[in-house]
């Protein structure tokens, strides 16, 4: 079995960080030996050690020679057949690191669907590199990285257990006839929380039974909590924060709606169609390759709150619709992106480039 090393220098918790957790359990799930090396206050390496891994910690910030160093002695110490970094500081001190100590095989794994700050830690530090979306494989490819070294592997998700009743409803003092639309996202700028607010404040005048449900914290939290406060609509609008009992929430909405504005492929949109929702998206970055319009969701522009109130208002008033939609969503684990799949076809790339790199152990 292989020896697996995974960095990462975000400390914070987001789809990058989720996804890499699922990846390193399912890995482990196939008998592989997997570790972690991260900084010590990182979100993702305390929930790592909370599931048993060996986690190694260092300084990966800047040009920092001791931390490379440090790096490369754990590399050769034990051994590892890959590096699989995640972000940008952690490609290089980690990713360098891997070529001084000869590590068999290093690989990148492409999360975000922002510009590229450093075209190295795509093209002379890693053997290949992973893209989550073919939207962000084609943008890696357009930027210089040769075609031949990236390689496509969706999000994937475990079976969702949803609870057989919601609590949301009687939590936020939401009656059976209201209908609920959520959304399941960190709180930033891009993701498109504003529109959605806009889109739905004359929604509450026509349909007085409507309510929205936001989900999760982050950096714009506070801004988004004054604006619901200053339009009075905190009995329309529930800001529930971070939340751990995500099925809870499913399993209480009518349907889930994320505008995001910038997204590599959109792990939430998964999740919320495997959990049965109808959903609405935008046409941006990879969304379109999880959500096909009229057929498995709606897609409308980005930052368009017109479209998306009509997309909305449709989906609150045609029931038809919203169950067609919500039993085509119910096959998207089918379609590649159970979690299985993505640890399959990790473990296969890994096992190919380790093979066509001549040091297959």
């Amino acid at each position: 079995m292989l020896k697996i090393l995974h960095s990462e220098s975000s400390r914070g918790w987001g789809g990058q960080e989720i996804r890499t957790l699922k990846e390193m359990l399912a890995l482990r799930e196939r008998d592989h030996t997997v570790e972690l090396l991260c900084l010590r206050d990182a979100n993702l390496g305390i929930r790592c050690a909370e599931h048993g891994f060996v986690v190694h910690h260092a300084s990966m910030r800047g040009g920092n020679m001791r931390s490379m160093i440090r790096v490369k002695a754990l590399l050769q110490r034990r051994r590892f057949d890959v590096l699989n970094t995640h972000s940008g500081h952690d490609s290089l001190i980690a990713g360098a690191a891997g070529w001084f100590a000869s590590t068999p095989l290093i690989v990148r794994t492409r999360h975000l669907a922002l510009p590229i700050t450093s075209l190295t830690t795509y093209t002379w530090i890693p053997h290949r590199v992973i893209a989550i979306s073919h939207y962000v494989r084609r943008y890696l490819i357009s930027a210089g990285v040769p075609e031949n070294r990236v390689h496509t592997i969706y999000n994937g998700i475990p079976k969702p257990d949803l609870p057989a009743n919601s609590t949301l409803r009687a939590e936020l003092r939401i009656g059976a006839e209201a209908t609920v639309v959520c959304m399941v996202e960190i709180m930033r700028d891009e993701k498109g929380h504003e529109d959605l607010i806009t889109a739905v404040l004359p929604l509450f005048e026509s349909h007085p039974y409507q309510n929205v449900v936001m989900a999760g914290d982050g950096p714009a939290f506070e801004r988004i909590k004054g604006i619901v406060r200053r339009l009075d609509l905190e009995q329309r609008i529930h800001l529930l924060g971070f939340r751990t009992d995500i099925p809870n929430i499913f399993r209480g909405s009518d349907m889930f709606v994320l505008p995001t504005r910038q997204e590599a492929l959109g792990q939430a949109f998964i999740e919320a169609m495997a959990a049965g929702l109808p959903v609405i998206g935008t046409r941006v970055g990879g969304v379109p390759e999880l959500i096909q319009d009229n057929v498995n969701g709606l897609l409308v522009q980005p930052h368009d709150p017109i479209a998306l109130r009509a997309a909305i208002k449709r989906m609150i008033e045609d029931g038809a619709l919203r169950e067609r939609l919500r039993l085509s969503s119910l096959h998207i684990i089918e379609r590649g992106f159970a979690i299985e799949d993505m640890a399959c076809e990790t473990e296969l790339l890994y096992r190919r480039a380790l093979h066509e790199r001549g040091r297959q152990r």
